[in-house]
Parts: structure tokens; C-alpha cells; sequence
């Protein structure tokens, strides 16, 4: 085996429908070299919410957000008693507080909200001498320590905030204007979206010229948003430009063939996208029942519900505990099932009751069992026992399959409309910061977020359904023994693919340099 360097490269919102269609136009020629060369997996599933924080948490740990403990967009800290808010819209972060969600997206979302109990591939890899790399993504987590960089158009929101802390990533990280491993002549572009797919690519060539990594993950985001606000059928368009970046860090090392002899490639988005055209205001919906916790509210001990917006996704915080607390649990299901724009709402029991979360909360009790509600119909489900998903993962299942338009054969169960319905659902639900009751959304809607935003028309995300779940995942000069077929891929694959890559680099001497 011929010891090579391995690029993973992530395009935000990819959808493998609109990739073939910008190959067959003839404006993405680098994806179609590299699908003539490797194999495709149209159908690889993505993480429950489907969106950004928790599928790139996924991507980089191999684990989902019971694991890695991010759970949306936005999710209520219950320690806290606060919201923490990603970055929904910039109506969103100035709701919240600039310097507040500036300080949690790019340093508590590494540094204190991902699990110390999970590692990244950058740790992983870095533990073992592969010198790990990464142009602007979210989760960066390293092993290695970087200053602040105060650069560019950040520079007074970062000063002002008295954001100066170190933060620990990859060997090489690029993270725009704030952090920066080395002097590059790449003009820094994280506050101006869709400008950031070129700072990538020039971040790229500075790493092949100068030999730099082993493993790179080099991330073009701009087809996110240039999908939100056009819709999923523009995605050709920013499809050519992510082509054009990754174009630029192959010819930096001298074109495909002598790319391709030094590296291995994996493809991958980190969800899709669908048509929305209806704004749901779940928090203005259930305020007018109930007292919801507003944005950096005096008084978080008034509020009864907490409501986090994650696009085409939802979750409400019950906060009153005993049987105030189940009544609420109840009357909110009540209310969410008579919503036109809500498609399924779930929630976990024990012993026939709604469970509340604890201030800290660990792992749901042994008896725990999932309830997922639709048009209708119920059904229960916990792991173990017959029958087997997709993955051969077990489930205890009662109740009418019909809720997640399940297919049963034999001992098998499949679910063409929810891809990997069981574990995403379950996943989701035991997350240490999941709501009491997880909403997904129904074709066409988005939830208009804490700033007022939406996508409305354009294109979105989030929710359980294949539209907004299904990705590609093109593996290119991996090993036949890694890539060995599955039923059903998910993006949680994509971690244990890069460790297993330099496991047999290591076996065959050790990584490229």
C-alpha cells in the first residue's frame, strides 16, 4: 500500500441530485474527474436535526448528539438557564447578544459544548503523529494550542468583546479573521458569506505548496448559503463555484493525476436542502399559552417553556417540573399536533410518563422508551430486541409503524421517507441538552428563529425527512477493505473512514510526507 496524504472535503448542503446535474451541464469538471475515479454513495443519511452544528459534530467524531451533546442551531443550556444560539441569521445573533453568540459558535461550541467524552479525527489522528489540518469549519477541535489572530472585519467586534482566548485545533487551522496558524496571503471572508469557498481554496494551495498535513478537511461552505436564498435548484451555480476552489487545491499539486497519486479524497456533505415557502413562528405560536423564555431574559425562573428554532427543526423545554410539568408536556403535544406546518413531534416516557430533564441531565433511565406521534398514529420504540434497522441496530417497536411510513421485511425494517428514522430519532432525544419534545417540520415549512429570520422562499434544512437528510458521499482512492458496502451510510461513518485510513498507513509505515 502506497503511503498517501488523505483529504476530506466537506461542500455545506450538497445535494447528490443537483451534483450529478452540474456534472451532466459541465460546470463542476473536478467533481466529475473525481466521480469518474471513485465510488458514490447517493443516499448517505446525516444527523437528526439536520443541520450544520450537530452534522459536523457527527462528521468530525463519528457520533451523534447523544454523544457529542450538540443539539441544533439553537438549544436551551439548562445549567445556564439560558438559550445558546449559533448563528441562526444575523437577526438571530444580535437578538442574542453579537459578542454572546460570537464567544459560543466559535469558542464554548469547541472548547465546552462538545463532549470531553468524544474525540475529534484532528485528536485522534494527532495523538498519533498525523499532522491534521483544516480550513473553516466548525468543529476544529486539536490538539494544538492558537493564538487569537485579530484580523479583518472581526477585529473590532473581537476587541470589543475582550475576545482574546487561545483555542486548541488541528496542526494547521484557518478559521478566517480570529484564528490563523501561519501567515497566508488568503484574505479572510467569515463575515461576508458567500465569499468563503475562495478563502478555503487559497488556504489550501498555501498547505500543498508548503507541504503542510496528511489529513486535511477543507470545507466550502458557500453552497449553504447560496441555496438558502435561491433555493435548492440554483445549487449548479455554487455547485461550479465550490468546483472552481477544489479545482484550485488540486492544481496546486500539479494537477488530478499527481493529486490523486499523493492523496486519497472522501466527498461529503453535511446535509441537504429542500423548497421552503411558509414561516412557522413556534415561539409566538406557544406564547400565546404559555410563557416562553425570551432571548437574554432577567428573570429565566418565570418562564415555563424554553423554544429552540432550528430551521426545519424544533425543540420545547418543558421548565416546570412535577405534575405541572407533565401537564404542560401533554397540552404542548396537544397543541404542536394541531400545527399544519409541524409533520412529527417526539418525546421520551418512562413508564407511561413524559420524561422531564434535570438541571445537569445525564443518560435517559434503562426503561426510557421514544414515542413518535404523526398524522395520527403513534409508535414506541427503544433499542434492542428484534426487528433490525438498516445498520442491524435492534428495536423493541409497538404501536403503528405508519408513523414514520416504516417498511417491514421480515425481521427487516426500512424507512425511505425518514432515512435511519430509529437511531436519528433516539439520538436525538437522549441528548444531555434535547427538549422534552423534538419537533420536525412538514414539507415547504421553516421556523422563523429568534431574530425574525427565515428562508422563506428559498431553500432549508433540519428536518428528519430524506429531502433535507440524504447526502453524497464520494470516496475516492480508499481502500476496498475500508469502503466495503453498506446498506445504509451515514455521515457518521465518515470519522471512523479516516481513522481506518491512516490505521493502515500506520500498518504500511506510516503517513506521506
Amino acid at each position: 500500500m502506497t503511503a498517501r496524504k488523505l483529504v476530506l472535503c466537506v461542500v455545506d448542503s450538497l445535494r447528490t441530485d443537483k451534483l450529478q446535474r452540474a456534472v451532466a451541464g459541465g460546470v463542476a469538471p473536478t467533481f466529475a474527474s473525481l466521480l469518474e475515479r471513485g465510488t458514490l454513495v447517493e443516499d448517505c443519511v446525516a444527523s437528526f436535526p439536520s443541520v450544520t452544528p450537530v452534522c459536523t459534530s457527527e462528521i468530525t467524531t463519528g457520533e451523534g448528539p447523544d454523544r457529542h451533546w450538540i443539539s441544533g442551531m439553537n438549544w436551551y443550556h439548562r445549567a445556564e438557564r439560558r438559550y445558546v444560539e449559533y448563528g441562526s441569521s444575523f437577526e438571530a445573533t444580535r437578538a442574542f447578544g453579537l459578542f454572546r453568540s460570537l464567544y459560543d459558535t466559535v469558542y464554548n461550541m469547541n472548547l465546552a459544548h462538545l463532549s470531553d467524552e468524544v474525540e475529534t479525527v484532528f485528536e485522534r489522528l494527532g495523538d498519533h503523529g498525523v499532522r491534521t489540518a483544516c480550513t473553516p469549519f466548525l468543529i476544529y477541535r486539536g490538539r494544538t494550542r492558537h493564538e487569537m489572530g485579530l484580523e479583518g472585519l472581526l477585529r473590532r467586534v473581537a476587541v470589543a468583546a475582550s475576545f482574546r482566548h487561545a483555542t486548541w485545533g488541528p496542526d494547521e487551522l484557518f478559521y478566517g479573521e480570529l484564528y490563523s496558524s501561519r501567515r497566508v496571503p488568503c484574505k479572510p471572508t467569515l463575515a461576508r458569506p458567500g465569499t468563503r469557498d475562495e478563502y478555503s481554496a487559497c488556504c489550501g494551495r498555501e498547505l500543498v505548496e508548503h507541504d503542510l498535513y496528511d489529513f486535511l478537511l477543507f470545507s466550502l461552505p458557500d453552497n449553504d448559503y447560496h441555496s438558502h436564498k435561491h433555493g435548492p435548484d440554483a445549487q449548479p451555480d455554487s455547485i461550479a463555484h465550490a468546483d472552481a476552489a477544489l479545482g484550485e487545491l488540486i492544481e496546486a499539486s500539479g494537477g488530478l493525476e499527481a493529486f490523486l497519486e499523493r492523496n486519497a479524497m472522501i466527498v461529503v456533505a453535511d446535509h441537504a436542502q429542500t423548497d421552503v415557502s411558509e414561516p412557522l413562528a413556534l415561539s409566538e405560536i406557544l406564547g400565546a399559552d404559555w410563557t416562553v423564555l425570551q432571548p437574554n431574559q432577567a428573570d429565566p425562573g418565570s418562564a415555563e417553556l424554553a423554544v429552540s428554532p432550528s430551521a426545519r427543526a424544533a425543540a420545547i423545554y418543558v421548565l416546570a417540573g412535577g405534575p405541572a410539568g407533565v401537564r404542560a408536556h401533554h397540552a404542548v403535544r396537544e397543541r404542536l399536533r394541531k400545527l399544519d406546518g409541524v409533520d412529527l413531534c417526539a418525546w421520551l416516557e418512562v413508564d407511561g410518563a413524559p420524561l422531564l430533564r434535570d438541571a445537569i441531565p445525564g443518560p435517559p433511565p434503562p426503561r426510557a422508551e421514544a414515542v413518535v406521534e404523526r398524522a395520527g398514529t403513534t409508535l414506541r420504540f427503544r433499542p434492542g430486541g428484534r426487528p433490525l434497522d438498516c445498520r442491524d441496530r435492534g428495536w423493541h417497536v409497538a404501536g403503528d409503524l405508519a408513523a414514520l411510513e416504516a417498511d417491514r421485511n421480515g425481521d427487516r425494517l426500512e424507512f425511505p421517507e425518514y432515512p435511519d428514522a430509529l437511531a436519528r430519532l433516539w439520538s436525538a432525544l437522549s441528548a444531555p441538552h434535547a427538549g422534552e419534545v423534538v419537533v420536525s417540520l412538514a414539507p415547504g415549512y421553516e421556523c422563523v428563529d429568534w431574530g425574525g429570520a427565515h428562508h422563506c422562499p428559498g431553500g432549508s434544512h433540519g428536518s428528519l425527512a430524506a429531502g433535507d437528510s440524504l447526502v453524497p458521499l464520494l470516496l475516492c482512492g480508499l481502500d476496498a477493505g475500508i469502503t466495503k458496502r453498506r446498506a445504509q451510510w451515514s455521515t457518521r461513518d465518515v470519522a471512523g473512514l479516516v481513522t481506518a485510513y491512516f490505521g493502515g498507513q500506520r500498518a504500511a509505515g506510516g503517513a506521506a510526507r
